[in-house]
């Protein structure tokens, strides 16, 4: 049996800084092999990226085959000065587990190892499998995606899949993610002609362009939201002009936003709606607006049926409350697994995650390791319909 809390403090203690790996998929690894998991480890790399370590175990040959999907990687810790504790000793104290990691997400990657072996002392219907990347947290170039790639190569299948990112608003289980918004990046470059400021008739100065095409782009309602997700939002996030000069008008500036987009969109339909605002802008004040996207991940949903039903039942029996499905929040790489199996997120509470003196409830750790079980449990007892 594997104690979930021991497990997650001796993951905490290696510094899987992206892309370092520092043992940690061996701590998962080793733990994994001494309940009976088959483990491969992958490496992969790519020109201008860093080599990434990850990991795929499975117990049993038969499907269905229940998957989790977890990173092992962490954000690094800032200034360990401010942190009360040394970030990667994994102190507890007052019943709070203590490091970079604690919430995202090695204790939750604790917690489904610890429920495998309790979910293990009696016959497997079926398979366990758990695909551990080390790339989540950085490019994700050589992580999640690279592994799935692998697997399909190899005609490895996975059924169904829960991700273990701490996507919980206070307890454990209390949210179910079964989607995510999309996520891009603009870049917009507005052009004019350099000039003195003395003369400014003699230049079109392109900051005054692009600030008006920022300030009615932030304006813009991109829509009110869908039945399954939050209304699209648009976040300028830099503007730059880059000019030392105090008496030369620059003939450059730009400005980046970050969209997260919903499923009312494509990237392509927001750049269009985009540039038209920015030509409408040019055509009124002169200079030349370019505009340049890319489309970090699209949205996606797992739409509620028998494997979310399933999801809501296990974590009632484990914890009396019933969890929420959302769509909120960021990007993960769930992003990646819907195109091989239904999947959904399912994890701790994230307010710390990132954050100076990162830390979970030791308590909490243990709930998620019983929902997770109870997960196991009623799924191999009734399982839905394999994708």
């Amino acid at each position: 049996m594997i104690d979930p809390i021991a497990l997650a403090r001796a993951l905490i203690r290696c510094p899987s800084v992206t892309p370092e790996d520092a043992g940690a998929l061996g701590v998962v690894e080793q733990a994994l092999r001494g309940i009976g998991f088959s483990c491969t480890r992958l490496r992969f790399e790519s020109s201008g990226t860093a080599p990434i370590e990850n990991l795929y175990a499975r117990i049993g040959t038969s499907r269905p085959n229940f998957c989790f999907a977890g990173h092992s990687d962490v954000v690094p810790p800032g200034d360990a000065s401010l942190w009360h504790a040394d970030p990667f000793a994994a102190e507890i104290r007052d019943g709070m587990l203590y490091g970079r990691g604690a919430a995202d997400m090695k204790s939750a990657v604790a917690a489904f190892a610890a429920a495998a072996s309790r979910h293990l002392q009696k016959p497997l219907l079926g398979s366990i499998s758990l695909l551990i990347t080390g790339d989540e947290e950085g490019p994700a170039v050589n992580g999640t995606a690279k592994v799935l790639q692998w697997m399909a190569e190899k005609g490895e299948h996975i059924d169904h899949c829960i991700v273990g990112e701490p996507t919980a608003a206070a307890h454990a289980g209390d949210t179910i993610k079964i989607g995510r918004r999309g996520s891009m990046r603009v870049d917009f470059a507005v052009r004019g002609v350099q000039g003195h400021t003395a003369y400014p008739q003699r230049a079109v100065n392109p900051i005054p362009i692009l600030a008006t095409i920022v300030s009615r782009i932030a304006r813009e309602r991109l829509d009110d939201g869908t039945p399954h997700f939050q209304p699209s939002t648009l976040a300028f996030t830099t503007f730059d002009v880059g000019n030392p000069a105090s008496n030369v008008s620059p003939a450059t500036a730009r400005a980046v936003a970050n969209i997260r987009f919903n499923d009312l969109h494509t990237p392509e339909s927001l750049r269009l709606r985009l540039v038209e605002i920015a030509q409408a802008v040019t055509r009124e004040m002169g200079g030349a607006a370019d505009i340049g996207i890319d489309a970090g991940a699209l949205p996606f949903i797992t739409e509620p049926g028998p494997f979310t039903d399933l999801l809501v039942r296990a974590i009632e029996s484990a914890t009396g409350r019933t969890p929420e499905l959302s769509t909120s929040g960021g990007t993960s790489d769930a992003r990646f697994i819907k195109n091989a199996c239904p999947v959904a997120e399912v994890g701790l509470a994230g307010m710390t995650m990132h954050k100076v003196d990162e830390c979970v409830p030791v308590a909490e750790i243990e709930s998620l390791t019983a929902i997770y079980t109870a997960i196991l449990e009623t799924y191999f007892a009734a399982p839905p319909a394999a994708a």
